[in-house]
């Protein structure tokens, strides 16, 4: 997953209208940030809308049946929805606005990470109300995001302040605006209603009206249960009018007043009136003050002090001004600015997508195959032991853990392997060291709810797997190597293979595979056959199985088939090939002291060639300075060119080659040394290591 790929489900309440007719506060948030956010071409927010004018693309409204039944349960119907769909679109974080009780249910279905959104109130809504709740939310989030430092406060009442770490503010926020023409209007938003201290604006605008009758009242917004009234021949009640309509009437008003009685979470209207330049009077009541600097704010929240602020302002045309341009000029809270904000926090969710691997030093558990019971002749053609080599040598501190070697070596009393006791190992190692990054190979040794204990243990964690074995639709064997990385391969991060990965993804739902290059090691692959005087001139190993020392009975290999032709066109070339003709494959030092005894080396892997794959033999061929062969069919060609490497298109064409440069030693030589300076110039176990980090990590994703 690369980061700006980051996948994100933004949750509204059920309730919350997300239509330019009928929005609310939440949805106009969420609307501003999305189109401003650099990830909202992945970001997708779901509601229950019956209004057709979104206010945004990449809404999903989610249809609800149960909105109108007495017997079931419209929370649960959206909970249920919304985890099928988030399942199936892969989603990496999930943002919830307002509703704890949704939060509860889709933290108990979903393996994602989670981002609270507290609007309001949070000891007045359900699900938020007591202690406990109110901890399990701190505990099961990344972040709490609160829209005022007086909701945040809200929250942490009776709470350690040292757990707000894990919370930021975000204020709603708006966008400069020009100056406009101003009329002589004063201009209250909001529900009318006493919480809202619409009865204190009609007994102050009343009096204003009477004693200044060039100016106008106006009233925006509706209330079910009216018993608030103003009459009088300057007044105009609007009504409810959409967020457009509202902030066009905001632009032409000189002063707006919002004296809320009860604890606005934030109070969104003294963001928007101030931000066009009005002169805008509020109460001093939950987050109200922490919306502008320049808002006057009411000594006494009642008509009579209400009445002499609005008087000040209309006389005194110069403080007036004044009070205007510096609202419209200072605003607070900016939607560029907290877009931002709101974005690098979703950053800090995977918080590895962006290390500077010049100075983060990781720390990585690295599992595999040490191969103890194979006396470990198997160390010069061990990946696992290549990548820790390159993560060490890439600045990092690796622990490894042979899974193989530990199930063997820690049997029950049945003489069983102990898997569970193993999984428990895993875990207090993994509490001990707390990795960053845990990589694996070739195993089905852990189990899924083991890795989960790991990502409840550092939510930051990333998992990759390895996999060098061929995946291709010739060969029969790659059915049991595919279904062995399909045992992991959703649930991690990222799935390395040494095929071409358009093979498998043709049969993939999910796209998080990538081709690795088998990589070399200077340790390892160490000498330089064009420098010797080899006795023989083409060398060859196959085995049916690294962890087999000897060849089974009754297999059929096609490369056998090959080989016996071959060898027949090739009647005066000095061959020594193992794992053929009766000859048991070879390993370990007795590997190399046959290889270097050889000019030229063939590259033939299992299988039909498919683009990419190659046996790790390629490493210890190229690497150790043979001339090697390989067929065309395999597009080696996309990484060394013919004066590096030996490519052929069938096996009159190998052989005719064999025999040539068999009899041409410089020629040989040469392209031999340029294949391996090639080779290590472009898959060292540094640069591929580095390469497998920055993959998972989100990064730089070029192989070279």
């Amino acid at each position: 997953m690369k980061l700006k790929n980051i996948k994100i489900a933004t949750i509204l309440p059920y309730k919350e209208n997300y239509s330019f007719s009928k929005a609310s506060a939440a949805s106009l948030w969420v609307s501003e940030f999305f189109k401003n956010s650099k990830f909202k071409k992945f970001n997708f927010i779901y509601g229950n809308t019956h209004q057709k004018d979104y206010l945004s693309e990449n809404y999903i409204n989610i249809n609800l049946k149960s909105l109108n039944s007495k017997f079931k349960s419209s929370t649960s119907e959206y909970c249920n929805k919304l985890v099928r769909d988030i399942k199936l679109r892969l989603i990496d974080i999930v943002e919830i606005h307002n509703r704890p009780l949704i939060f509860f249910k889709l933290i108990n279905s979903l393996n994602t990470k989670f981002i609270f959104y507290f609007h309001n109130d949070p000891l007045s809504m359900k699900g938020s109300r007591s202690l406990n709740e109110r901890l399990k939310i701190l505990k099961n989030c990344e972040k709490i995001i609160f829209v005022s430092e007086w909701t945040r406060d809200r929250f942490f009442v009776d709470i350690d302040k040292k757990l707000q770490a894990k919370t930021e503010i975000v204020y709603p926020s708006v966008n400069r605006q020009k100056k406009t023409k101003k009329d002589k209007i004063i201009t209250f938003v909001g529900k009318l209603n006493e919480s809202k201290g619409y009865d204190i604006f009609r007994d102050a605008v009343i009096k204003i009206l009477n004693e200044f009758p060039t100016w106008r009242a106006l009233s925006v917004g509706d209330e079910e249960r009216r018993n608030i009234y103003i009459k009088h021949k300057n007044h105009f009640e609007l009504g409810f009018q959409n967020h457009k309509k509202t902030l066009n009437i905001l632009n032409k008003s000189e002063i707006a007043v919002i004296p809320s009685k009860w604890k606005e979470p934030f109070g969104r209207t003294a963001l928007e009136a101030t931000s066009r330049g009005c002169a805008t009077i509020i109460s001093n009541r939950g987050g109200l003050p922490e919306t502008s600097d320049d808002a006057i704010l009411l000594k006494k929240n009642d008509s009579n002090t209400l009445y002499k602020e609005i008087k000040k302002l209309i006389l005194n045309n110069g403080k007036r001004k004044k009070i205007q341009n510096s609202s419209r000029k200072n605003i607070k809270h900016l939607i560029k600015d907290n877009t931002k904000i709101i974005d690098q926090i979703r950053e800090s969710c995977f918080p590895f997508f962006n290390i500077n691997l010049a100075t983060k030093k990781l720390k990585i558990i690295n599992i595999y195959n040490q191969g103890q019971k194979l006396n470990h002749r198997l160390f010069n053609i061990s990946l696992g032991k290549k990548f820790t080599n390159g993560f060490i040598r890439n600045g990092h501190d690796v622990l490894e853990i042979s899974d193989r070697d530990y199930l063997r070596n820690n049997k029950s009393f049945q003489l069983l392997p102990n898997k569970k006791n193993f999984q428990k190992y895993l875990i207090e190692t993994f509490k001990n060291y707390n990795p960053d990054i845990i990589f694996f190979g070739h195993t089905n040794n852990i189990e899924i709810d083991t890795f989960n204990e790991f990502k409840k243990i550092n939510k930051s964690l990333i998992i990759s797997q390895w996999n060098e074995d061929p995946i291709m639709p010739s060969l029969n064997y790659s059915k049991k190597n595919i279904s062995n990385i399909e045992i992991y391969s959703d649930f991690v991060d990222h799935n390395f293979i040494t095929t071409d990965p358009t093979i498998l993804k043709k049969n993939s739902t999910k796209k998080n595979f990538s081709f690795f290059f088998v990589p070399v090691d200077e340790n390892i692959e160490r000498f330089d056959v064009f420098n010797l005087k080899p006795k023989k001139d083409l060398f060859y190993a196959m085995s049916h199985g690294v962890n087999r020392a000897v060849l089974k009975d009754g297999i059929e290999d096609e490369r056998i088939n090959f080989l016996d032709k071959l060898v027949k066109k090739i009647p005066n070339i000095k061959y020594d090939f193992y794992g053929f003709a009766n000859k048991q494959p070879i390993w370990g030092h007795d590997f190399n002291n046959a290889l270097i005894n050889s000019k030229m080396g063939l590259n033939l892997s299992r299988g039909k060639p498919t683009k990419y794959y190659s046996s790790n033999r390629i490493a210890s061929v190229m690497g150790n300075g043979l001339l090697t062969f390989i067929d065309e069919k395999v597009h080696m060609s996309d990484f060394f060119n013919n004066d590096e490497i030996i490519f052929y298109k069938n096996i009159n064409d190998l052989s005719d080659k064999i025999k040539f440069y068999s009899k041409n030693d410089k020629i040989r030589k040469k392209i031999a040394k340029k294949g391996k300076k090639k080779y290590f110039k472009l898959f060292n176990e540094t640069k591929i290591s580095k390469y497998l980090i920055n993959v998972s990590l989100g990064n730089d994703t070029s192989l070279i």
